[in-house]
């Protein structure tokens, strides 16, 4: 690009001759093999017989062309002038691309050179080419060698403006803002093409080897040849001006198409059948191009798609996957001498029983399917060695729901292997999926090298992200049944007899053994709620408020909303979603920071799967019933909405007659909408109350509602 001579330059437009590729040609086998997978092969280039303009830097070549003079390549302006001194040393001393901008502001409307005194053309983009007018004032001093006025504009060749810009003096490159060792202005044109190497352009052999059809981009190379080898021919037989200049466009066309074949106003170049060629840019811009198709989102191997459903008895940081999908995904495990019998085994069972293996790979690569393997058992495995096994218990699996929105929308869990053909999520990782069980799809991946599964284990683990760093509190929290469970079974009234205690100490998992003392001892040895939940609580220490405060005074927190928890002991208060939910300063909020990741994530799951099997037992069903409201409830509504009914038609006649209070700022009619609006939403709050007042948390919407697993408050009493 810079002049400088390159060997291996190619001149010639066949790329092979009897089956083999030839030097000099688009396929020269200098530029590597296309078989060696190994060699990203080198590049070659073609010598252009006269310089094209390149159209990505065709703006700033006609803003650098604007700056500098027609005739003696000098800056069009004296460099002492006030004005150009401001903005070379006081305005823009630093930002290069600014102090071009500005200089192109200043000097393209000069008309004369301040050094040569030569009258400046005006440059003016046509196409892919530039068109030069010639001042008037040229003509009349007789400066256009007699050309006449509808001679004044030319065609401008990028080899005259190759010429400029290789006449103009370092001192001048740099005030424009471009580099004298590493951007020089001629290099914004290209006098030597790069050509890619094969790799990049790889020919499909057709019919055995016989034939080879080339990519897109071979084929606009060989284009780009075809036109130079005319060019260079009429300008070596001197054939006259008109000709070499058609030879010429024809050379900046095919240059521009092998850049980018969809210019505005250009005809596109296309292959025999009509389509158009794919080149340089159309395969990286667009959704189906290199960035969004092949790099941001792709196709890749050893991964798995299904639906998921949903698993309280998992933990956070577990995923439930179909024994299906584990005997498909493999994870490459090396041999060594602590882990070889483990491996023989899995090989001995095979592809076809799990947990088993796939594949082995030998140290020369060699790769070999047990699936075609008779006598597996007989395998013997040597140090360095890679098994293929299939997917096991605790690997580490790297879990994503689409779209992908944020951070913790793809997230490392460990593999838990179930039967049946979905994938299982515990119901807290839920909310930053943003997923629910409607016939959701989710995507698996298994890590395939150490580093990855360290990266996915340090630092994507779902417990280890619960805490989100975009709004500084939790994602997950406890939620549906299991919050609704938590809430019920921590109230002050809920007692737990001996038989059913010991059926929930088999789901602690860190039980101690020791049975703690009843809170009451007789007639009947009975265990409240709060002691089961202090059992599996992290030794933290929390203040809290639940929802299930009454309408009077507080006093000796007679409602038990106000939670009190000291050192991983439940001393008061019932805990609901305010506490256990994924709000700043809840439950897991706290022991995330206190105690850790780990402990938060098995607490998560221990709630989960303790109190659900506590709701398993005392039950939790609603119905029509509890959407009835009691007699006197009812007669208190219909009696509130019959009052305002006659107060809406007061309204009404009032302002037909005339005689309804207009309000400051509003006509009529908004006076009396607000009114009514006024009177209506009186009523609803009314008869929201009493029917609040009359249900008790024996109702099953007012018990969810309470809890926070389902509604809202104000919705649900509305």
């Amino acid at each position: 690009m810079n002049g400088k001579k390159i060997p291996a330059g190619i001149t010639r437009y066949e790329t092979q001759v009897n089956g083999q590729p030839v030097y000099g040609g688009a396929n020269d086998p200098r530029m590597g093999d296309l078989h060696e997978k190994s060699d990203p092969g080198h590049f070659g280039h073609i010598e252009l017989a006269r310089a094209v303009y390149h159209q990505g830097f065709f703006n700033p070549m006609l803003k650098c062309l604007r700056c500098v003079c027609y005739h003696c390549s000098r800056l069009v302006m004296d460099e002492e002038e006030f004005k150009f001194q401001r903005i070379v040393k006081r305005l823009y001393p630093t930002d290069r691309k600014k102090r071009l901008d500005a200089l192109h502001n200043l000097l393209r409307d000069k008309k004369k050179c301040d050094h040569c005194q030569g009258y400046q053309p005006k440059y003016t983009k046509v196409g892919l080419h530039i068109e030069v007018e010639f001042p008037a004032e040229m003509e009349q001093e007789g400066a256009l060698s007699g050309l006449s006025s509808s001679d004044r504009k030319q065609f401008l060749s990028a080899q005259q403006t190759y010429e400029i810009f290789k006449r103009m003096r370092d001192e001048d490159i740099k005030a424009v803002g471009l580099d004298v060792t590493w951007a020089r202005p001629e290099w914004l044109l290209v006098s030597v093409l790069p050509v890619p190497p094969i790799h990049v352009r790889p020919s499909v052999t057709v019919g055995g080897g016989a034939m080879s059809s080339e990519d897109d981009l071979t084929h606009q190379l060989v284009n780009v040849i075809k036109c130079n080898i005319a060019l260079r021919q009429a300008i070596t037989n001197g054939e006259p001006n008109i000709i070499a200049e058609q030879f010429e466009q024809a050379l900046q066309h095919n240059v521009a198409a092998f850049m980018n074949n969809e210019l505005r106003g250009v005809p596109q170049v296309t292959q025999r059948s009509g389509r158009p060629l794919k080149t340089i840019q159309q395969r990286l811009k667009g959704k189906e191009g290199r960035i969004r198709g092949n790099l941001m989102g792709k196709r890749v191997d050893f991964s798995g798609r299904t639906v998921i459903t949903a698993d309280p008895n998992l933990g956070i940081d577990q995923v439930g996957v179909p024994r299906s999908v584990a005997m498909n995904l493999t994870v490459p495990e090396r041999v060594t001498p602590f882990n070889l019998l483990h491996l023989s085994n899995l090989v001995s069972n095979g592809p076809s029983t799990h947990p088993g293996a796939k594949h082995i790979i030998r140290s020369d690569g060699t790769r070999i399917d047990l699936r075609y393997v008779r006598n597996k058992s007989e395998m013997l495995l040597s140090n360095g060695w890679i098994v293929e096994r299939h997917l096991n218990d605790d690997d580490i699996v790297i879990f994503n729901r689409q779209p992908s929105l944020h951070k913790m929308s793809i997230m490392a869990h460990k593999a838990k292997i179930l039967d049946w053909s979905t994938f299982r999520l515990n119901l807290s990782c839920t909310s930053p999926y943003n997923a629910d069980f409607d016939g959701d799809e989710m995507n698996l991946h298994v890590p395939q090298s150490l580093p990855a599964r360290a990266e996915a284990e340090l630092m994507m683990l779902s417990a280890r992200v619960v805490v989100s760093g975009q709004s500084n509190k939790p994602v997950m929290g406890i939620i549906q049944d299991s919050l609704l469970a938590v809430q019920k079974m921590t109230k002050r009234d809920v007692f737990i007899e001996r038989d059913l205690l010991m059926n929930i100490l088999m789901w602690v998992d860190n039980w101690d053994g020791q049975i703690p003392p009843p809170c009451i001892f007789k007639p009947k040895e009975l265990w409240s709620g709060k002691q089961i939940l202090s059992l599996i609580l992290p030794p933290i220490n929390l203040k809290s408020k639940a929802n299930n405060g009454g309408p009077g005074p507080n006093t000796f927190n007679a409602y038990d909303n106000l939670v009190t928890i000291l050192e991983g002991e439940l001393v008061e208060g019932t805990i609901d979603k305010k506490t256990i939910g994924s709000g700043m300063g809840g439950l897991i909020h706290t022991s995330w920071l206190d105690v850790g990741w780990e402990v938060t994530g098995k607490f998560m799951g221990q709630v989960q799967r303790v109190v659900n099997h506590w709701v398993l037992q005392s039950s939790f069903s609603i119905g029509v019933i509890d959407t009835v409201a009691d007699i006197d409830t009812m007669k208190n509504i219909e009696r509130t909405i019959n009052q305002a009914k006659l107060q809406v038609r007061d309204l009404v006649k009032q302002g037909q007659r005339g005689e309804l209070e207009t309000q400051p700022g509003r006509t009529m009619i908004e006076s009396f909408e607000q009114f009514v609006n006024k009177v209506l939403n009186t009523a609803r709050d009314h008869a929201g109350k009493s029917a609040q007042s009359s249900i008790n948390e024996t109702n099953s919407v007012k018990a969810m509602v309470t809890a926070g697993s389902k509604g809202c408050v104000s919705f649900f009493f509305v």
